[in-house]
């Protein structure tokens, strides 16, 4: 299974080395600062690139373009730091994830943003299940490995069923393990809002799987 532990680093230790880089006594700051969320980029590109452009496109030649990105516009966050370090290299790891679906899909009808279409983790992913055991019956939720992988299955195409704006905050809350304060800074929201945006969410999502349930 995936590890579900939390997938962006702890703000903490960055805003530690935050401080050496403003400082310019640490002549390593920059790297390590920028080494502590190569992981967690890695996991949003593969996670968010379209599985057809991941045929042509090597994730990790995106990954080193956000960091490349992230070096150079280091100094103008510096500056200004209106967000927390990783949601501010998130925003720019999606924006090259939005450039290469534009690169490599410049004469599709659909909109970038819904060509989005999330990657299946490896396998059966724990926040997939995690999920599904919320919305499902828990006395329904399957045992076996085959039974499970199904139902992850059903959740994730549930996802893609959902509108873009509902399918990105299940998106960020449930496989990015963001929380509601983060979320709400990220889609520049108040918390109460980024809350009822989550809940509608869900609702639909919940509503979705019971459609297929039913139909099936």
């Amino acid at each position: 299974m995936v590890d579900n532990t939390r997938m962006w680093p702890e703000s903490e230790q960055t805003q530690e080395i935050l401080l050496h880089v403003q400082r310019g006594d640490d002549d390593d700051a920059i790297n390590r600062l920028l080494e502590r969320h190569r992981e967690a980029v890695r996991r949003l590109v593969q996670m968010r690139l379209d599985r057809r452009i991941q045929r042509r496109v090597d994730v990790e030649d995106v990954v080193q373009e956000v960091m490349i990105e992230a070096n150079r516009r280091l100094d103008v966050y510096l500056q200004n730091p209106i967000m927390a370090f990783h949601l501010w290299i998130r925003q720019i790891a999606k924006d090259r994830i939005i450039d290469a679906h534009r690169r490599h899909r410049g004469s599709a009808k659909r909109s970038v943003d819904k060509e989005q279409a999330m990657v299946a983790p490896a396998g059966v992913d724990r926040s997939t299940m995690e999920l599904a055991g919320q919305l499902c019956d828990p006395e329904m939720t399957p045992g076996t490995a085959a039974a499970q992988a199904e139902m992850a299955q059903r959740v994730e195409e549930a996802i893609e069923d959902l509108d873009e704006q509902d399918a990105e905050i299940i998106r960020m809350r449930h496989y990015e393990q963001l929380t509601n304060q983060e979320i709400a800074q990220a889609l520049e929201l108040t918390e109460p809002a980024a809350s009822m945006r989550y809940l509608r969410a869900v609702r639909r999502l919940r509503t979705t799987l019971g459609s297929d349930s039913s139909s099936s």
